[in-house]
């Protein structure tokens, strides 16, 4: 009986949490805004699957972490690549909703040049991320 009211209320925390995942994404209008810069509007269908099978293939590896990445470290570096592009996009739509980078730029007083403050972000973050990867850092 304790087995079937954890599997329940795990089930509906589930849904919870991806339906609140789900509003955040439409509602900063991730997708969109990539859809709209890729001028791929014609292949809104593909976009969608992408993402199912994306979160499919993600709660598969967080659930049963037995489950081990195809292709060896090619599908591993083609998995962080999309990974790390989703999760930049999350973060920059973030930053863009709170107006971060114009608040920012008029505090320092940066009236040109923001789109190199921007890559400059994304390339240290980069940075760091390869240095961690590389060190084998995280690796419990």
């Amino acid at each position: 009986m304790a087995q079937f009211f954890l599997a329940a209320s795990g089930l509906s925390f589930g849904v919870l949490v991806s339906g609140g995942v789900a509003a955040l994404v439409t509602g900063l209008g991730i997708l969109a805004r990539f859809i709209g810069v890729s001028r791929t509007a014609d292949r809104i269908l593909l976009y969608e699957k992408g993402v199912f099978l994306g979160v499919v293939w993600g709660t598969l590896m967080t659930v049963f972490p037995d489950i081990r990445m195809p292709f060896g470290a090619l599908g591993l570096g083609i998995c962080g690549i999309f990974t790390g592009v989703f999760v930049g996009g999350w973060i920059l739509a973030l930053a863009e909703l709170a107006n971060v980078f114009p608040v920012f730029s008029r505090r320092l007083g940066i009236t040109r040049g923001t789109v190199f403050l921007v890559l400059s972000l994304a390339a240290g973050k980069t940075a760091g991320s390869l240095y961690l990867f590389f060190m084998g850092w995280g690796k419990g």
